[in-house]
């Protein structure tokens, strides 16, 4: 793999996971309120917003161990086309893990979900969350591409990420930062997804991945590649990525642990 590796933490249990994921957030979020007093996040679905929930609703233990809500701004790095209220909207999953679960005391972040009025047609739908983008990160500069301050993925078990899948087209897209996709391999089939430049480009990525099921892909992605998109990442990327996962889901896994401190 050329340049620097990606960060991979295993934990023996999902306790010290949440915890050391709380503690990396935590540094991202004063890096990116350093540079411009926001933190501008992209978030996916599937099992990760439990994991998060656990990590960013734990009480803190210090002045220093404190989530920023009110200067966060969550964006979604993949969404389905359905209605909000839909079980298999990433909206829905976020908001019912986290969202509707954050003290008020603690701050509010700024969210910002699909336009729902635009479910019938996939190329709209991206082009209106990528308008989203372009107010967020543009503000009337031109930019080649948006810079989140951090990016939270999940690694699907055939390797893909976002709703970026192994061997799609859409993983050959260089020019949109938000890109319909009609025939996802997964259902729901109609959705919209950060292409993988801007995935790429964000200042961190952190993957969560848990679990004796993922130890076959985990290894297929750290050893092979193979073109997986949780592998192009990790390529392009380098140690700008970092994987939070259990013993279980690295078993096997011939690549260097390092020690979360």
């Amino acid at each position: 793999m050329p340049g620097k590796q990606p960060n991979l933490f295993a934990f023996r249990e999902v306790n010290g996971l949440a915890t050391a994921l709380r503690s990396y957030i935590i540094t991202c979020q004063n890096a990116g309120l350093n540079r411009h007093d926001v933190f501008k996040v992209a978030v996916s679905g599937g099992s990760l917003p439990k994991t998060l929930a656990q990590a960013l609703l734990a009480e803190p233990k210090s002045d220093e161990d404190v989530i920023k809500f009110d200067k966060w701004e969550i964006f979604f790095a993949d969404e389905r086309a359905v209605p909000a209220d839909h079980p298999d909207s990433n909206y829905l999953l976020i908001k019912n893990e986290l969202l509707d679960k954050i003290p008020i005391h603690r701050g509010q972040p700024i969210v910002h979900p699909i336009d729902f009025e635009q479910l019938n047609d996939t190329q709209e739908l991206a082009d209106a969350y990528e308008g989203t983008l372009v107010a967020s990160f543009a503000k009337g500069d031109s930019v080649k591409l948006p810079i989140f301050d951090l990016l939270l993925l999940g690694a699907g078990p055939d390797g893909h990420t976002c709703s970026l899948f192994p061997g799609h087209p859409l993983l050959r897209e260089t020019d949109a930062w938000v890109a319909p996709i009609e025939d996802s391999p997964k259902p729901p089939p109609r959705r919209i997804t950060l292409t993988l430049p801007v995935v790429t480009h964000a200042v961190r990525i952190a993957f969560v991945a848990t679990g004796g099921g993922k130890k076959e892909i985990m290894r297929e992605i750290f050893e092979a590649g193979n073109g997986l998109p949780c592998a192009l990442i990790n390529e392009a990327a380098g140690d700008r990525v970092s994987w939070f996962t259990d013993e279980a889901a690295v078993e096997g896994v011939q690549f260097p642990r390092r020690s979360f401190l």
